[in-house]
């Protein structure tokens, strides 16, 4: 039989057999062996060995569309990037090394900004304005006041979803919202320091309907691909595509050149100030970076 992993708890994978039926499976040794290990999101060959308890076997992988580090996951059409229009303010810093991960694994993504209810019109403006103007798609939406959701399930429909963010945005409660099923514990916004506790586990897909699935992932406090080099950061920011042709040198990376197209658009305010300074924080992170 087929079906598709949907989460992975104490050596156990449990698999949807596309029809909301899940079979809790041990993968067989010739995985660890092969030094593969599954993935939730991944499609697999597997054999039933007991259908009253629904339990069986993981007898094959089968080939990856795509495979993420952090968040955990395989065969991801896309994903949503949740954060806080406040309580906490989003750390713009995290957003966009978040998305520069999504770009380089070429997984499209959109961001949703939660808590809408609680922020006023200018944030929503500042965050759409900055976004927006570096192509990506946006979101409005308060998970606790049900608003904005129906937007999210279009998005979702037909895909199979990787939601991530960092603890504390509200992502649990945005997963019942939109799967009341999941029954997700969504904890609470410590008031001393302003940051969740950490929910979500593991990695758990959910099945919404035919060919929909929604992974909800464990909330993430820093990340950044291990093995980038500096030189291929500004590929990431997709903003910048469009004026790197007014740069005059070959290569330029957009940072102490003279006569840069980016640079130039950033004075215009064509591309966002925080993202530009973000790109040079991670490029000089990248560039500084000791090598073991």
């Amino acid at each position: 039989m087929r079906g598709k992993i949907i989460k992975g708890i104490g050596g156990f994978y449990y698999v949807d057999n596309g029809k909301n039926k899940v079979y809790a499976c041990r993968a067989k040794g010739i995985f660890r062996k092969q030094d593969i290990k599954p993935l939730v999101g991944d499609n697999v060959e597997f054999t039933v060995l007991d259908e009253a308890d629904m339990e069986g076997n993981v007898d094959e992988i089968l080939p990856r569309k795509n495979a993420l580090i952090r968040p955990a996951a395989a065969n991801v059409d896309q994903a949503l990037v949740v954060f806080a229009l406040t309580h906490p303010a989003p750390n713009l810093n995290l957003l966009d090394r978040f998305l520069v991960m999504m770009e380089r694994e070429q997984v499209p993504v959109s961001i949703c900004f939660n808590k809408s209810d609680l922020a006023g019109e200018e944030t929503v403006r500042e965050y759409r304005d900055i976004y927006g103007k570096a192509g990506y798609p946006v979101l409005i939406v308060s998970a606790r006041e049900q608003e904005g959701l129906e937007a999210v399930r279009d998005f979702m429909r037909g895909k199979t979803t990787v939601l991530a963010g960092p603890s504390g945005v509200g992502k649990s409660s945005l997963t019942n919202a939109i799967h009341p099923g999941a029954s997700m514990e969504t904890g609470e916004i410590s008031r001393k320091i302003e940051r969740g506790k950490h929910t979500t586990r593991h990695s758990e897909l959910f099945f919404l309907e035919e060919d929909t699935y929604m992974m909800d992932t464990p909330g993430f406090s820093s990340i950044f691909p291990p093995d980038m080099e500096a030189g291929e950061l500004k590929d990431y920011f997709p903003e910048f595509a469009h004026f790197a042709d007014s740069c005059r040198f070959g290569g330029c990376v957009h940072v102490g050149e003279r006569d840069c197209g980016v640079k130039e658009a950033l004075a215009r305010g064509e591309v966002s100030k925080s993202r530009y300074e973000n790109y040079v924080l991670m490029y000089e992170e990248l560039k500084n970076r000791r090598r073991y």
